[in-house]
């Protein structure tokens, strides 16, 4: 692969190593945050992704390093998440559910975007995403099966 596609293969998963440690950061406060009886499945569920999320950043930041990158410090970090942030009614499990299921919207199509920029380039980036995208489709359709009991 030549440095041009090495350097944006590498600036893709960059972004989504970001979104993966930005969800484990507002996972951890709404699992915190959210209060009421309604508000405990999903506590739990949160609370277990925390470590999914976190062991994804740490297979990015692999491969990044494998491939060539550097792995960014807090410094580089921009935060996207705005509908993850915990919600202003510590009771509203809606707004939260809204606010995972958007999130991983968004993990979904950054690793969709990478799956094709790596097609016949570099097989092993590809196979990590079309491995984190399962567990990203898992966890999205968890949490419309929450959203069904709400709405």
């Amino acid at each position: 692969m030549d440095q041009v596609m090495r350097d944006a293969i590498i600036k893709e998963l960059t972004r989504v190593y970001w979104l993966e440690l930005e969800a484990t950061v507002n996972y951890l406060a709404i699992s915190v945050d959210l209060d009421g009886i309604r508000a405990e499945e999903i506590k739990k569920s949160l609370a277990a992704d925390i470590q999914t999320e976190i062991g994804h950043a740490q297979d990015l930041a692999a491969r990044i390093k494998e491939i060539g990158g550097r792995v960014p410090g807090s410094f580089a970090f921009k935060p996207e998440q705005a509908s993850l942030q915990p919600p202003e009614e510590s009771t509203d499990v809606v707004a939260a559910i809204h606010g995972v299921i958007e999130t991983e919207d968004a993990a979904i199509e950054q690793y969709n975007k990478i799956i094709r920029l790596c097609d016949g380039v570099d097989y092993v980036t590809q196979d990590l995403c079309v491995r984190l995208l399962a567990d990203e489709e898992t966890h999205r359709r968890e949490f419309r099966g929450f959203l069904k009991e709400y709405e």
